[in-house]
């Protein structure tokens, strides 16, 4: 693909051969790390309007009313940040599935984040640590931590609910975020066909 344009079919991920330099990814890439997105919102207004504003927003959110985004072993919905609704400005929380005996990226983000298994069981390397988890327990991604998640169940998928306060690290300039090995390009074998649940 030689231009920036996304087609319908190539949201979840594409490649952008032959490009080096900051920020320009080297291989396949999901739709969220080219896009342009909001990290922090200006906070404008008087303050009462602000406050009164804040008031106003739901307080209960619904990841059916986001679509998944990624593939085809790793999939994703930004539930919770500045960019999709008006009143986060300090955290995000975003669902992500594992297909079975799938992984995501090798990456580290100065922000800490809670990974809270909601159903599966897996492991998750940190610095070269090897540690497990399952449903129902919390898992703490250090700051600074290079870290990579993976399904162990080989029938079931693994879903989690990923809680930061990554906005408020990019308020204070603490922007450093590095993808050491990007999302496998190819499906588990024998789950070429798996997709998201739809009931989440």
């Amino acid at each position: 693909m030689a231009d920036d344009t996304l087609t319908e079919d190539e949201t979840d991920t594409y490649i952008r051969p032959g490009e080096a330099g900051h920020n320009k990814p080297k291989e396949v890439v999901w739709e969220r790390w080219q896009k342009k997105r909001t990290f922090v919102r200006a906070l404008e207004g008087t303050y009462g309007e602000v406050y009164k504003s804040l008031y106003t927003q739901p307080r209960v959110y619904t990841s059916k009313d986001w679509t998944w985004k990624g593939g085809p072993q790793n999939y994703g919905k930004k539930i919770i940040n500045p960019q999709s609704v008006s009143i986060a400005q300090a955290i995000e929380c975003h669902l992500d599935v594992y297909a079975p005996g799938g992984y995501g990226q090798k990456h580290g983000h100065m922000n800490s984040a809670v990974f809270y298994v909601l159903k599966g069981k897996g492991h998750d390397v940190h610095d070269g640590k090897h540690i497990p988890w399952q449903a129902g327990e919390a898992l703490i991604v250090e700051n600074g931590c290079v870290h990579q998640h993976f399904n162990d169940d080989p029938d079931e998928p693994t879903v989690v609910l990923i809680m930061k306060a990554k906005p408020l690290f990019l308020f204070m300039h603490m922007v450093f975020q590095k993808v050491v090995e990007y999302p496998p390009t190819d499906p588990v074998p024998g789950h070429e066909d798996f997709r998201p649940p739809d009931d989440l």
